[in-house]
């Protein structure tokens, strides 16, 4: 089949452990841990400009660890001391439990979705809907969460706290791979920003999510390789059907 080299487009693992490795072993490819975008807070000046206090309310709703990361961040820049009172509403068990790198994890003041998705987070949310809720967001981000909140009447304000921007690359780097993996818009964008002249020619590309679906259709790519799919829950599940049906 030829594949001997593929592109992860994400940080690689601090544990050195990685599915993507293991398949790597199982195939005989290199694997190849390259970001083509990272995250940045904005500045607190940035932050007021945007007029909303967060002492305004009484909860904070993370769709993400980076949220939670530059929310504390900017909290503690703008000399922002948080509430004893403050409750917190986390779109995974996960994120939730990463709050504890800020603050001590207190039940009573803790609640996460079930199901790791928006729709089980607006059941916690709904059963506190006398609440005013604070949600820190990316500059790039989707509605759904505002959609659904303002559908129920829920009291909420949306503040951008950090941004995604592109990495730089040089010119040669993209060279030489056989499969690249993209796990959001932004690093298809990036992908073309770096290289306007891209063509992918006989390049797997392989995405995670519908929305990063769209964004290599949107550009004119051809997608092989999509997760989740039916019996497909994880991005290296795909690459490992895909790989077991191409040999």
């Amino acid at each position: 089949m030829g594949i001997k080299k593929i592109l992860i487009s994400q940080p690689a693992p601090s544990t050195g452990k990685s599915p993507y490795l293991d398949l790597g072993e199982k195939y005989g490819f290199k694997v190849v841990f390259r970001s083509f975008i990272k995250v940045e807070s904005i500045s607190a000046k940035e932050f007021r400009a945007q007029k909303v206090s967060i002492l305004d309310h009484s909860a904070v709703i993370f769709t993400s660890r980076h949220a939670i990361d530059h929310f504390f961040q900017l909290c503690q820049e703008m000399r922002v001391v948080l509430p004893e009172t403050m409750k917190y509403f986390c779109i995974s068990e996960q994120v939730a439990n990463y709050i504890q790198t800020y603050i001590q994890y207190r039940k009573r003041k803790m609640f996460f979705s079930e199901n790791g998705q928006i729709s089980g987070l607006m059941e916690k949310i709904l059963k506190h809907s006398s609440e005013t809720f604070f949600i820190p967001i990316s500059s790039v981000h989707t509605t759904e969460l505002k959609s659904q909140l303002d559908s129920h009447n829920i009291k909420h304000s949306e503040a951008i706290m950090y941004r995604t921007v592109s990495n730089d690359f040089e010119p040669k780097e993209m060279d030489g791979y056989d499969m690249m993996v993209f796990f959001s818009p932004a690093g298809i964008e990036s992908l073309l920003k770096n290289y306007p002249d891209f063509k992918q020619n006989n390049i797997v590309i392989g995405c995670f999510g519908p929305v990063t679906a769209q964004a290599v259709k949107d550009a004119g790519l051809k997608l092989d390789i999509e997760a989740p799919a039916p019996g497909i829950t994880s991005m290296a599940a795909a690459i490992d059907q895909y790989m077991a049906s191409h040999k």
